[in-house]
């Protein structure tokens, strides 16, 4: 059983960060019921719901918010649940009568979990964007590509995830450890931006220090620095090296065979050129398989840069089962991992209402109740 055992939590369905979030919060034990529209929806492209992995572990129950009945439904819902999660534009949930002061009033004790890309406020909290906007409006997406080209979005890692999703479910475990002290709920206003922000603590110390170039691929954690860098074997394939302390950094060069002699002091920029043509050189002598059993294991710092596909597959990841199979799916395991309690996948993804009628009953709800907000077309699956 879960960390999070025993707390119910209302999920309005949206995209990416949202669902990611109670993802990782339904891991922990979480009980979540994921609010779906009975029709289908423009979130995203039309995949197969049941191999959405970010929708694992909870139940859904189709309502409809355009209907009195349906916001009636959810409310009786949240009225039982220690969390609301949305992930709506600001002002909608507040138009749906479903907003934090509408929620609060019936269920003073409610954490109010609000993911937005832009913040509840400011001149661009009624725009639309996505993680690469709100990583490049921070300064995240410049630091991020070759010396030489555009910038790289690093997937959806560092806004959606990394900086929202992650962000909210911190905001509101801690708004439910506030709660057992003070007996009241609050709103947790979980931005994209903030989070994204948050996350470049350590570049922005780097700045402050004169540590940091405006230039990618110059300075050290971005790829610049040789020995914190990424090298083509002679199979096509790729090796990652972080040899920053310099114990590590001179097992690099002597198991890569580049004489200590033949090139400048590790942090000597003028010489980081050279370094990488020598190292670019002796990486290429061998393929990637052959660079692991040198330097896999070792004090280098190294691993190989693995696909999707090949992941699962590494005697470490494997040996921890950092990846699973459940309900047909390879997928990550729930993160991170407990003394005493323990997370677990307990259910599939799934289908928009599959459990509709399953969810009211078990909230409260009669069947007299049920009937009625199906014939008011307000519910729907079963």
């Amino acid at each position: 059983m879960g960390p999070l055992a025993g707390i119910r939590i209302v999920e309005l369905a949206s995209i990416g960060p949202g669902p990611f979030c109670c993802m990782l919060l339904s891991d922990m034990g979480a009980e979540i019921i994921r609010v779906d529209r009975p029709e289908p929806s423009d979130l995203g492209p039309p995949t197969d719901p049941r191999l959405n992995i970010l929708n694992r572990n909870r139940r859904s129950a189709a309502i409809d918010l355009k209907k009195p009945e349906g916001i009636a439904a959810v409310k009786r819902l949240v009225a039982e649940a220690d969390v609301l999660v949305e992930g709506l534009r600001p002002g909608v949930t507040e138009r749906l009568g479903l907003g934090p002061e509408d929620c609060m009033a019936l269920n003073p004790g409610l954490v109010y979990g609000r993911m937005t890309g832009w913040g509840q406020d400011g001149p661009l909290a009624q725009a639309a964007g996505h993680d690469i906007n709100y990583i490049a409006l921070v300064g995240a997406l410049h630091a991020i590509g070759p010396k030489s080209g555009a910038p790289v979005p690093p997937l959806n890692l560092v806004g959606d995830f990394g900086g929202g999703a992650l962000y909210l479910a911190f905001g509101i475990v801690c708004a439910l450890l506030e709660r057992a002290k003070s007996g009241r709920g609050q709103v947790v206003d979980a931005a994209m931006i903030d989070g994204a922000a948050s996350l470049l603590g350590s570049l922005f110390s780097a700045i402050a220090r004169g540590a940091w170039r405006n230039a990618r691929g110059e300075n050290y954690l971005d790829g610049g620095a040789p020995w914190y860098s990424v090298y083509e074997t002679s199979d096509g394939k790729y090796v990652s090296v972080g040899s920053v302390e310099g114990r590590f950094y001179r097992k690099l060069l002597e198991c890569t065979g580049v004489d200590p002699a033949s090139v400048r002091p590790q942090h000597d920029r003028e010489g980081w050129p050279d370094l990488r043509q020598k190292l670019a050189a002796a990486f290429k002598s061998k393929t990637r398989d052959e660079w692991c059993a040198l330097m896999e294991g070792s004090d280098i710092c190294f691993a190989p840069v693995l696909d999707p596909w090949e992941a699962p597959n590494h005697p470490h990841l494997k040996a921890r089962e950092t990846f699973v199979e459940s309900f047909g799916i390879l997928q990550p395991a729930p993160a991170p991992r407990f003394s005493r309690s323990i997370p677990t996948i307990t259910g599939a993804p799934p289908v928009p209402g599959e459990h509709t009628d399953q969810v009211l009953r078990d909230w409260g709800f009669s069947q007299a109740d049920i009937d009625d907000l199906r014939r008011a077309q307000a519910i729907g699956a079963r």
